[in-house]
């Protein structure tokens, strides 16, 4: 395989005297990266120990990359799994040839659920292609022909007259080796060894015992602290301020005013702002509150949740921007033999990260370096540039471990702040927010509220579906973005029920907010899952259906059905009913339950991946509910890390379940109420389901999302659960003390 790779002549080149590591990339994307000095700068370095240190070029958040990653190249390469160490890689972007920058390797940056969608293939061509060179290694050593040679975990071996040599004593002979043309063909999965298996994670004893090094934790020499009073009010501004006492609490050294973002573009900054320099981080906040600042409250100032509820409600009631018509609706709504019509709203909601944001960054004249925990590092790049004036290639881009994303670190505002803060101060500078400062300056999940109306047939078949959102977008702000397109991150308009009834008409209607919003898991997949999920329920129930007898017929057989949004290009419904029946029969459905316990199935296709889940709750006389059991099945394709994915689900079930419960962004006086965490209601641990079982259904070859997916059907298990034990339905979430009373 490996033979035509390499030319006799090229062996006879390898230098018997070279020295230090493996260090490969892909010729394919920009050239060979073989490093005999043993300096990272692409993926796989081999020490002479014997240690991999694979590179991963993606953040990780807690999603299991350190490991999914790492262990796509060790199968290719044949790593002995246990000498396998992992190593975070910065930035890698070249300039092309037409001055414009481009990827040097592999796209980086986390959301969507696409890392390993994305990464799959090249990943394992990085093995591969480390591996081949080993084998021409051993070849010149031995003088062998490389298809006499293979590999076990670790080394090379030659069968013929039992020759080995570990990965470690051929690395510097490799490393002298021009990297493949290109990658040798791959394993096929009924040989892989450590993909789908059961394997030990990579850095997790790091992160149980506090040794991770995250981006709060980053420390240079010479580097000040600073924190920034920030105005509270969406799109206000600073009118007037005094840091005379700032400038005296012991510590602090400089005090600089931030700009605020134009209204007519994206977030560099999030708002205007006040920061304190300092030698500590106490020391800057004690400056802070030092500070006097009069705030100009802007043109938002009278918004307050309760009038964005009315204004959603209000637009549901009238025909809004159509963004899918199917058939007639209008027409089959009249004829269908039974109607029915339900509206469901959802809040704003926190990311509430639990690292809060932070960066560190030293502008040094025509340089930059910047690090701390981001989930789009590409974003940052790019950003500084614009507010600098810097070229991209002079400014390097670390990412540290991410205390947390779930969609708040794609927008990297609060990496412009330590640069600026950096650069006005002429001293390198990490930027620290408090928690309050978290809770004040999200971008919040936007809330607000879904009409449902649909006709059925004699038969209790769906014929005719109307389907009206009314929410803030999250598109509001974005360059070059049509107003005519806002409703693109709010509905996506093949998710089901499109292509399983014959009428359907999706309608949007854009609410204007001034509140500050981005994506949060699982972006409008969340929010019309629950609208979507609840109303299959409500009319299984009044058609006196099974609801998961329902679903099934609504899904239909296996099939393909265009889907154009993030996830497709198709969907199967036949492989969401799958995962619906697993968790339905493994979560016990249909067996009796003492009064006052219910169970509750939903199940939704989300970012390429199928998952569901079955709710058991009680529900006590006094209103209280407890969770008992969360039993999920998810379709991911094919399982790379299984026990990733039983974690990701894990994960999913408690985040979905925290949002269902209390978690909810109020607004008043254009500004967020909560300030922290006795009041923004996360889910305890005491709330969390005692049990919580994962069944990963088997699924295409090729891997698909798994973070986003078991979010999505949380929320409408629960609530559907909760009517089969009260016989009360919740269509406004959170939860919280609907229950009572």
């Amino acid at each position: 395989m490996a033979a035509a790779l390499l030319t006799r002549r090229q062996f006879l080149q390898v230098s018997a005297s070279a020295a230090g590591g493996l260090c490969l990339g892909l010729r394919w994307s920009g050239g060979a990266a073989a490093d005999a000095a043993g300096r990272l700068n692409a993926f796989v370095r081999i020490e002479p120990d014997d240690s991999v240190v694979i590179g991963v070029s993606q953040p990780d958040m807690g999603q299991g990359m350190y490991t999914t990653m790492s262990l796509l190249v060790a199968e290719e390469l044949d790593a002995d799994w246990s000498r396998v160490r992992v190593e975070q890689l910065p930035l890698m972007i070249k300039k092309g040839d037409d001055g414009n920058m481009a990827w040097k390797w592999v796209p980086q940056g986390a959301g969507g659920s696409n890392s390993v969608i994305g990464l799959y293939r090249p990943l394992r061509e990085f093995g591969a292609m480390a591996r081949a060179q080993l084998l021409a290694a051993a070849a010149v050593e031995w003088q062998v022909p490389v298809e006499a040679l293979s590999t076990e975990p670790g080394r090379v071996v030659h069968g013929a007259s039992g020759r080995t040599a570990t990965f470690g004593q051929l690395a510097h002979r490799a490393a002298a080796l021009p990297a493949p043309e290109e990658a040798p063909e791959l394993k096929n999965a009924e040989d892989f060894r450590l993909i789908g298996r059961e394997i030990s994670p990579k850095k997790v004893l790091e992160v149980v015992t506090g040794a991770t090094r995250y981006g709060i934790d980053v420390r240079y020499p010479g580097m000040r602290f600073a924190v920034i009073q920030r105005c509270p009010y969406f799109g206000g501004a600073i009118r007037s301020w005094d840091a005379e006492a700032a400038r005296a609490v012991p510590g602090v050294v400089d005090v600089v005013e931030l700009p605020g973002p134009r209204p007519d573009e994206y977030y560099s900054t999030m708002a205007p702002g006040v920061a304190v320099i300092a030698t500590s981080t106490w020391a800057a906040m004690k400056g802070r509150e030092a500070l006097v600042i009069e705030w100009d409250r802007g043109p938002h100032s009278g918004e307050s949740t309760a009038a964005l509820d009315a204004a959603c409600e209000a637009a549901t009631a009238t025909p809004g921007q159509v963004v899918r018509d199917d058939g007639n609706v209008d027409t089959a709504l009249v004829a269908a033999a039974r109607n029915f019509s339900r509206s469901y709203r959802l809040p704003y909601v926190h990311h509430a990260t639990l690292e809060p944001q932070n960066c560190f960054a030293h502008f040094d004249g025509d340089r930059c370096l910047i690090e701390g925990p981001m989930q789009m590092p590409s974003a940052a790049s790019r950003l500084v540039a614009r507010l600098t004036g810097l070229d991209r290639e002079n400014i390097e881009v670390r990412m540290s471990r991410v205390g947390g994303g779930f969609g708040r670190r794609l927008t990297v505002d609060y990496a412009a702040e330590a640069v600026l803060v950096s650069r006005a101060a002429g001293v390198p500078v990490q930027v620290v927010w408090s928690r309050e400062d978290d809770m004040a300056h999200d971008f919040l999940r936007p809330g607000g509220w879904h009409r449902l109306d649909a006709g059925v047939d004699d038969a209790g078949r769906i014929t005719a579906w109307l389907h009206r959102a009314a929410t803030p977008s999250k598109y509001y702000r974005r360059p070059n973005q049509s107003t005519d397109e806002l409703w693109k991150s709010e509905i996506y308009p093949d998710d089901p029920p499109a292509g399983l009834v014959p009428n359907v008409r999706y309608e949007y209607h854009p609410i204007s907010s001034g509140a500050w919003r981005g994506s949060w898991r699982a972006p409008a997949h969340v929010a019309n899952a629950f609208a979507v999920q609840s109303f299959l329920d409500e009319m299984a129930h009044e058609l006196g259906q099974d609801p998961l007898a329902f679903r099934l017929a609504w899904l239909g057989e296996s099939r393909r059905l265009p889907y154009a949004n993030h996830g497709g290009p198709h969907w199967n419904p036949g492989r969401l009913a799958e995962v619906l029946r697993t968790a339905a029969a493994n979560g016990g459905w249909g067996r009796s339950l003492p009064k006052g316990e219910g169970l509750g199935i939903a199940g939704h296709f989300t970012f390429g991946g199928y998952a569901a889940w079955v709710a058991h709750v009680r529900v006590a006389r006094d209103g209280s509910l407890r969770v008992l059991r969360l039993t999920g099945a998810i379709d991911c394709g094919f399982a790379v890390n299984p026990n990733g994915v039983r974690a990701q689900m894990e994960g999913g079930a408690c985040d979905g379940l925290s949002t269902a419960l209390g978690e909810e962004v109020t607004i008043a006086g254009g500004r967020h109420v909560e300030t922290n965490f006795h009041e923004y209601h996360l889910m305890p641990m005491a709330q969390s389901p005692p049990a919580i079982d994962v069944y990963i259904v088997p699924g295409a070859d090729e891997p698909a999302g798994v973070g986003e997916p078991p979010i999505s059907p949380v929320a409408p298990a629960v609530t559907n659960a909760i009517f089969a034990a009260t016989g009360k339905r919740i269509r406004r979430l959170p939860i919280g003390d609907q229950l009572s009373g």
